[in-house]
């Protein structure tokens, strides 16, 4: 039975199909008798106070705000790595995922604009189809073995990457409230002191646990989303450092694995759960059909495949990029497809954009699921039609 058990979470399908089956779960619950009982699971009062500080939200708020913190410092620690190390550490070597990034960013944006330009609440979701799920792209990718090669796994991964990166700026810059200056204080000093922690050469983990905690805090309170305090602590952590016996180690790619499984397997299919179960017993087609659920399904089916694969052939076609070795035009264009699949990033620029969960009566949230699935599938399809080798 271990033996199963662990070569499932080895797999690289297995975060998607969990996210699968933890989204299915929320539909069943909240399109059933369960409705009550879902959301008042949701609303769950969870308070945390120490002395004169205190921290009073519902559950939904504590993952969105809480462990959705710790899912960016994975996505930080990940980033930080790929640009010193890794598949992001060139320009040769970022420019064709960089460029394709950058168009599937901005053609989804202004597929979504073009339906609500003319609304000032709406527009303001127009972020919303920007993003690419890692765990559900890999995993479709995973399930097509052999013939998908590996380098476009690796631009499929560094472009979401990039993506996120992309997120990341786009929250702090764009959905950032009304600021407490003394709040934003407070954090510029934990930021400082974990900066210094870093250039002092200091090993501890725990030590840098201990200020981020405190940099998380104060950002919560700021008017700032507290997520981007996971990102601030994952730059300052060291790659590379040496411990009291003067062995050299990384902190860094320590925390990444550690933390890599309970992202995968308890908070984003938690967040899943608590975000993608939409009671779909009161949404007509009519409903769907309108600027804001047809500018995010759109704009993930459409706007991020043609600027993924037309910023990308742009690119190759004037030589500042190549084709991923062993890849062909179709194979490219079923990647690009792939990218369509919004969900968890999605999802939570969403409950950003429009802080009434229920202000476009949830077609929103189902625009994502939709054009999601639809993206999923027909790269699949893509995928599975093309050679082996192109």
């Amino acid at each position: 039975m271990k033996s199963i058990i662990d070569e499932f979470i080895q797999r690289e399908s297995s975060a998607g199909i969990l996210l699968i089956f933890t989204t299915v779960l929320a539909l069943l619950f909240s399109n059933s008798f369960l409705a009550p009982y879902y959301q008042g699971f949701l609303h769950i009062p969870v308070e945390i106070r120490v002395g004169p500080l205190q921290l009073d939200k519902s559950l939904y708020h504590w993952v969105n705000d809480g462990l959705m913190a710790i899912f960016f410092l994975l996505i930080g620690l990940e980033v930080k790595r790929e640009i010193l190390e890794g598949h992001l550490s060139s320009i040769q070597q970022a420019a064709l995922p960089g460029i394709a990034a950058i168009g599937g960013m901005a053609v989804p944006a202004v597929v979504y604009l073009a339906f609500n330009l003319n609304d000032p609440v709406a527009s303001n979701g127009w972020a919303i189809p920007t993003a690419t799920d890692i765990a559900f792209a890999l995993g479709i990718l995973s399930l097509l073995g052999k013939r998908v090669p590996v380098s476009l796994k690796i631009f499929l991964m560094a472009l979401a990457i990039i993506d996120d990166l992309g997120a990341i700026v786009i929250i702090a810059l764009f959905y950032t409230t009304d600021l407490s200056v003394t709040s934003i204080s407070v954090a510029a000093a934990a930021l400082t002191v974990l900066v210094l922690l870093n250039r002092f050469g200091v090993a501890r983990k725990a030590a840098y646990f201990i200020v981020g905690t405190v940099l998380w805090i104060s950002v919560l309170k700021s008017g700032v989303h507290a997520t981007l305090a996971g990102v601030a602590l994952a730059f300052t952590i060291p790659l590379n450092a040496r411990d009291e016996e003067g062995q050299s180690f990384s902190p860094l790619k320590d925390i990444e694995h550690d933390l890599h499984y309970w992202v995968a397997f308890f908070i984003l299919p938690l967040f899943a759960f608590v975000n993608a179960g939409v009671d779909m017993r009161e949404i007509s087609l009519d409903q769907m059909a309108g600027p804001v659920p047809l500018g995010i399904l759109l704009g993930l089916f459409i706007g991020k495949q043609l600027g993924v694969f037309g910023f990308s052939w742009v690119a190759i076609r004037l030589g500042l990029a190549s084709l991923p070795e062993g890849a062909g035009w179709r194979q490219l264009y079923g990647v690009s497809v792939l990218t369509g699949i919004g969900f968890t990033m999605s999802l939570f620029i969403t409950s950003l954009a429009f802080s009434d969960d229920s202000l476009f009566q949830f077609t929103d949230r189902l625009a994502i699921l939709t054009g999601s699935f639809a993206s999923g599938v027909l790269g699949y399809l893509l995928l599975r039609g093309s050679p082996a080798r192109a």
